[in-house]
C-alpha cells in the first residue's frame, strides 16, 4: 500500500515538473517572441535616429556656409562642425558667380549629405542704355544713336535727327519747393548795398542744395536806392577757395525781375534747369554792369550764423576780388517743379523713338517726335502722333549705384594695398597687371600698352586712358565684372579700348567727380568719352558724361549727360543684373537643395 502511494505521488510529481518545464518553455517562447521585435526595433530606432541626427548635422553645415556667405564672414573651401563625437564636413566649391555647397553628416559612420547650389543676386543694374539724373539728356548732333531704351529724371532734347531704338521716358521732377532760404526775422536787422562803388559792384551768396533736384528760381529780398541805371545779370559760379569762381557753370544766366525803392521778394528765374548736386557750395552772383554812389541796390541780410551753409560777399565778379560782408544776405533757392520733355524744339522729327512699331515716347511733354510706339504725353507738337493722355506722369528713378555701392568698392581696392604716386603705363606693346589697389595720383594707360585689371581700382586723381591703350579683364573672370573707381575727372578717347572678352563681363568705370559743378574742371565733365568703345559701363552720379566722335559704349549713367557725334550706345542686357568678382552684390540665389545620399 505504501509502495502504491509512493508511485502514484511519484508519477504525480513527474507530471507536475513536466508540465511546469513545459510552461516554462512556453513562457520563454513567448517572452522571445514578444521581446525580439522590441530588439530589432530599438535598434531600427538607433539607426533612425543616428541618420535623423547626421541629416541634421549636414543641414546645420549647409545653414552655417550660407549664413557665412550672405553676411560676408570668413569660410573656407572646407570646413567641419563637431558635436560630441559626430561631425559635418562641408565642402565649397566656386565657379564664377555660382558656390555649390556639400555637406556630410556622419554620427556613427552613418551618413547623410546635402548639396546645394547657389547664386550671387545682382547688387546694382543698368538697365536702360541711358539713364540720368534731374540734368536729363542733350543730342547735340545728327546720327547720334541709342540701341535701347532712355529714361531720365530732367529732360532729353534732341538738336538733329537722333534716334533711340527703344523707349524714350523723362520724369517730371517734384512739386516746386523752397530748399535753402534765409528769411527770418521778417524785417531785416542788416543790410548790403552793391553797385555804389567800385570794391562793392557786384554781390554774391553762397549757399548749398540738399537734392539732386532742378534749380527753378532763385529770390532776393532787394529794394533799390534813387533810379539805378545798368543791367544785372545773375549768374551761377562755383566755389573757387572760399569765393565765387570767375568762369560761369555751363547752366545759364537769368535777370532780375523789377526791383523799387521798397524791399520786395525779386525772382531770379533761369533760361535752363540746372541739376545741382547735394552738399556742393555754389554762388549766386549778381553782376551789375555800373556803379553810382547816390544810385545802388540794397539786400536784407542778417548775422552770418544765421544760414550756416554759406555767407555773403561783395566785390568785382571780372577780377575774381572779393570782400566778406560778415552777413547773410535773404534769399530763397526753389527746387523742382520742372516738367519732363522729350524732342526738339520747333521742327519735327528731331527725335525717332522705337523700331518698327515698338518702343514708347512717355513725358508731360513731347516735341519733334516720331513715335514707332505709343506717345503717352499731355501736350506735344511737331509729333506723328497725337498724345495719348490717360498714362499719368512717369515717376522718377534712382540712378542704378548707390554711394555705399562706391564705398564698398573702395574698400575692395583698398584691401590690395595703395600705391603712392602718379602711375604711367605707356609705352610699347606688352601688358601690366594690377588690382586690386589704392591708387594715390593720376592713372594714365596710353602707348600700345595693355593694362590688365586683376581686382577693383580706387584712383584719387583722374584717369586717362588714350593712344593705342587698352584696358581689359582676364579670363578667369568668367561672368564676373569689375570696377574701376576715380575721385576726379575720366577721360577715354583716341583708339583706347576697354572691356572684357566674355560677352556677360563688363568693365564699370565710375567717377566721384562732380564735374563741370568744380571750378577745377574748367567745364569739362566727369566722364568724357570720345573714341573709345569696348564692353564698358560708364556712370557720373554727380557729374555730367560727354559722349563725343565715334564713341561705343554698353551704357552710360550720370547726373546729365551730352551726346555729339556719331556716337552709338549699344546697350546689353547682361548689364541688367551683371555679377561682381569684388564690391556689391546682390544676396545669395539658391537654385538646388536636396539630400543626395
Amino acid at each position: 500500500m505504501l509502495k502504491n502511494n509512493l508511485k502514484i505521488n511519484n508519477e504525480s510529481g513527474s507530471a507536475m515538473l513536466t508540465a511546469v518545464v513545459f510552461f516554462m518553455f512556453i513562457s520563454l517562447l513567448i517572452v522571445a517572441g514578444l521581446v525580439s521585435p522590441s530588439v530589432v526595433e530599438f535598434k531600427n530606432a538607433s539607426v533612425n535616429l543616428n541618420s535623423k541626427v547626421s541629416y541634421a548635422l549636414a543641414e546645420s553645415g549647409v545653414e552655417d556656409a550660407v549664413y557665412r556667405l550672405k553676411n560676408n564672414k570668413t569660410i573656407g573651401a572646407n570646413e567641419t562642425i563637431i558635436l560630441g563625437s559626430n561631425s559635418a564636413a562641408t565642402t565649397i566649391v566656386t565657379n564664377g558667380n555660382q558656390k555649390t555647397i556639400e555637406s556630410v553628416g556622419n554620427v556613427s559612420s552613418y551618413q547623410r549629405k546635402i548639396d546645394l547650389t547657389i547664386t550671387t543676386g545682382a547688387g546694382v543694374g543698368f538697365n536702360y542704355g541711358l539713364q540720368t539724373g534731374a540734368g536729363g539728356i542733350n543730342m547735340q548732333n545728327s546720327s547720334d544713336t541709342i540701341n535701347g531704351s532712355v529714361y531720365t529724371n530732367g529732360k532729353i532734347v534732341a538738336s538733329g535727327t537722333n534716334y533711340i531704338t527703344g523707349s524714350a521716358i523723362a520724369a517730371d521732377s517734384p512739386a516746386l519747393a523752397v530748399d535753402q532760404s534765409n528769411i527770418v526775422p521778417t524785417t531785416p536787422t542788416n543790410s548790403i548795398n552793391f553797385g555804389n562803388v567800385s570794391a562793392s559792384q557786384d554781390y554774391a551768396q553762397s549757399f548749398q542744395v540738399s537734392a539732386n533736384l532742378p534749380l527753378n528760381k532763385v529770390q532776393f529780398y532787394i529794394k533799390k536806392n534813387g533810379s539805378p541805371g545798368g543791367t544785372i545779370t545773375v549768374r551761377l559760379v562755383a566755389d573757387n577757395a572760399g569765393s565765387p569762381s570767375t568762369v560761369n557753370l555751363p547752366l545759364g544766366t537769368a535777370t532780375l525781375g523789377s526791383i523799387t525803392t521798397s524791399y520786395s521778394w525779386v525772382n531770379a528765374t533761369f533760361t535752363s534747369n540746372p541739376a545741382l548736386v547735394p552738399n556742393t557750395t555754389y554762388w549766386i552772383v549778381l553782376d551789375y554792369s555800373t556803379t553810382n554812389v547816390s544810385n545802388y541796390y540794397i539786400i536784407g541780410a542778417n548775422a552770418d550764423s544765421s544760414y550756416g551753409v554759406g555767407t555773403a560777399k561783395t566785390g568785382v565778379y571780372s577780377s575774381g576780388t572779393w570782400v566778406a560782408s560778415n552777413l547773410d544776405s535773404y534769399f530763397q533757392i526753389y527746387t523742382g517743379g520742372v516738367s519732363g520733355s522729350i524732342g526738339g524744339a520747333g521742327y519735327a522729327s528731331a527725335l525717332t523713338v522705337g523700331t518698327g512699331s515698338v518702343g514708347d515716347t512717355w513725358a508731360s511733354n513731347v516735341s519733334g517726335t516720331t513715335a514707332r510706339g505709343n506717345m503717352y504725353c499731355n501736350t506735344g507738337s511737331n509729333n506723328n502722333k497725337s498724345c495719348t493722355t490717360n498714362h499719368g506722369i512717369p515717376p522718377q528713378v534712382g540712378l542704378p549705384f548707390t554711394s555705399a555701392n562706391i564705398a564698398s568698392w573702395e574698400t575692395a581696392a583698398l584691401a590690395g594695398g595703395t600705391q603712392t604716386g602718379d602711375l604711367e603705363v605707356t609705352g610699347g606693346a606688352g601688358i601690366v597687371s594690377l588690382g586690386p589697389k589704392k591708387i594715390v595720383g593720376n592713372l594714365h594707360v596710353g602707348g600700345s600698352k595693355t593694362f590688365l585689371v586683376t581686382g577693383t581700382l580706387w584712383v584719387t586723381g583722374n584717369i586717362t586712358i588714350d593712344g593705342s591703350g587698352h584696358m581689359e579683364l582676364p579670363s578667369n573672370y568668367a561672368l564676373n565684372s569689375e570696377t574701376i573707381v576715380a575721385d576726379g575727372k575720366i577721360s577715354l578717347g583716341g583708339s583706347a579700348s576697354l572691356g572684357s572678352g566674355n560677352p556677360s563681363s563688363f568693365l564699370f568705370v565710375v567717377s566721384n567727380s562732380r564735374c563741370p559743378y568744380d571750378t577745377y574742371c574748367s567745364g569739362a565733365s566727369a566722364i568724357s568719352v570720345s573714341g573709345a568703345a569696348g564692353a564698358i559701363a560708364v556712370d557720373a552720379q554727380y557729374g555730367d558724361v560727354s559722349i563725343t566722335g565715334s564713341s561705343s559704349l554698353c551704357a552710360a549713367v550720370g547726373n546729365s549727360m551730352t551726346v555729339t557725334g556719331s556716337d552709338t550706345i549699344n546697350y546689353n542686357s547682361g548689364l541688367a543684373s551683371p555679377y561682381f568678382k569684388s564690391g556689391p552684390s546682390g544676396s545669395w540665389n539658391i537654385d538646388k537643395w536636396q539630400e543626395t545620399q
